[in-house]
C-alpha cells in the first residue's frame, strides 16, 4: 500500500524473487463521506483475493494496512517510514490533532504541483516537480483531507507484537527520535522506498519468509 496520495508506482524498483512472491499492488480508494478508517480498510480488503499474504505499507498506508491486518489472516505485516501507534507521532501532528488545526492545512496538491512545474527555474525543481507528478497522483480533495485527518486522528494504542518496522534515521515526516523497535535504514528518508530500493531488495526476502528472526540472525541490520 503506497504512501499519502502517491501511486504504486512507488514500488517499481521492488524486486523479489518471482518463483516466491507474486506482488499485488493496492491503490488508494476515494473515500465516501465521514468514512471511518475501520470502513474503508474493509473496502480495501475487496481487492486482495489471495492466500498466505504479506501486507506492506508505506507511511500512511503503514497505518491502513494495520487496520486491514484486524480483520484479515496475514503471514506477514511490514510498515515502512510509518509509525506502529499514537506515541510515535511527531509533536507537531498530535498538536494538530489536539487543536484541530489540521483543517486549515492547504490540500490543493494539484494546483501545487502545477505551480511548481511552472515556476522550476532549475534542474533541481523540475526533477522534483517531475517526481511529485510521477508519484503523487491521488489529488482528490476530499480524499486528501480525509487521509490527513485520520493520520493525525488515527486511535492506535495496542501495537501488532509481529510487526515489521522499517525506517529511516533520516525520515523528517515520522522523525527516529519518537520510532521504537524498528530497523533502522542509514541515511533512509521518508521517500527510501524509492531511493534506496537496493536495500530493500535485499533483505526483504528473508523479512518476508522469516520474520523478526532475521532481525536478530542478522549483524549488518540495525535495531533500534
Amino acid at each position: 500500500m503506497p504512501g499519502m496520495a502517491a501511486n504504486p508506482s512507488i514500488f517499481e524498483f521492488i524486486e523479489l524473487p518471482e518463483d516466491q512472491f507474486k506482488i499485488h499492488w493496492l491503490k488508494w480508494l476515494i473515500p465516501a463521506h465521514n468514512e471511518s478508517i475501520k470502513d474503508y480498510s474493509k473496502r480495501i480488503i475487496e481487492n486482495i483475493h489471495h492466500d498466505n499474504i504479506v501486507l506492506i505499507g508505506v507511511s500512511f498506508g503503514g497505518v491502513i494496512v494495520q487496520e486491514i491486518a484486524k480483520y484479515i489472516k496475514v503471514q506477514r505485516l511490514i510498515i515502512i517510514s510509518s509509525i506502529k501507534c499514537r506515541d510515535e507521532l511527531p509533536k507537531k501532528m498530535k498538536f494538530a490533532s489536539k487543536t484541530g488545526i489540521y483543517k486549515l492545512l492547504p490540500i490543493g496538491l494539484l494546483d501545487y504541483i502545477d505551480h511548481l512545474e511552472k515556476v522550476a527555474v532549475n534542474d533541481y525543481l523540475k526533477k522534483r516537480a517531475k517526481l511529485y507528478r510521477q508519484y503523487l497522483s491521488v489529488r482528490d480533495k476530499y480524499y486528501l483531507s480525509w487521509a490527513i485527518q485520520n493520520m493525525v486522528n488515527w486511535d492506535c494504542t495496542t501495537v501488532n507484537p509481529e510487526i515489521i518496522h522499517i525506517h529511516g534515521d533520516k525520515d523528517i515526516v515520522f522523525p527516529i527520535k519518537y520510532i521504537t523497535d524498528a530497523i533502522v535504514v542509514k541515511g533512509g528518508t521518508h521517500v527510501m522506498i524509492i531511493n534506496r530500493f537496493r536495500w530493500f531488495n535485499k533483505y526483504l526476502p528473508d523479512l518476508i519468509l522469516k520474520g523478526r528472526k532475521v532481525i536478530e540472525n542478522n549483524p549488518k541490520i540495525i535495531k533500534i
